[in-house]
């Protein structure tokens, strides 16, 4: 099992980055796949899920509007576009898969598998 993600770099403020998270090892289609995001020094933030079946997206609401979770299931990948990027999104991005209830979704303890995570610096 084996989550891998991509995509991060240095963007200027209002700029927008495509994020990648390739599964294998496993049918990504038969799990929740979340984005969650982790300034060195503070605790691991939940950005955004979206969930196996109908795939239901949801969000924090520091990145609603801006950040859309999406997924290919044919390619086994999973997506995060950032648009309106801020200073305050600069953080390591890591990619899980997961089975979680409704009430666990932000919490970092309902994913068993971790990608490496990429990091995304947004700084003029």
């Amino acid at each position: 099992v084996q989550l891998q993600a991509s995509g991060g770099g240095l963007v200027q403020p209002g700029g927008a980055l495509r994020l990648s998270c390739v599964a294998s090892g496993f049918t990504l289609g038969h799990y929740a796949i979340a984005w969650f995001r982790q300034v060195p020094g503070k605790e691991r933030e939940w950005v955004s899920t979206i969930r196996n079946g109908g795939g239901s997206t949801y969000y924090a609401d520091s990145v609603k509007g801006r950040f859309t979770i999406s997924r290919n299931n044919g390619q086994n990948t999973a997506y995060l576009q950032m648009n309106s990027l801020k200073a305050e999104d600069t953080a390591i991005y890591y990619c899980a898969r997961g089975r979680p209830i409704l009430s666990s979704m932000r919490n970092s303890g309902a994913y068993d598998s971790w990608g490496q995570g990429t990091l995304v610096t947004v700084s003029s």
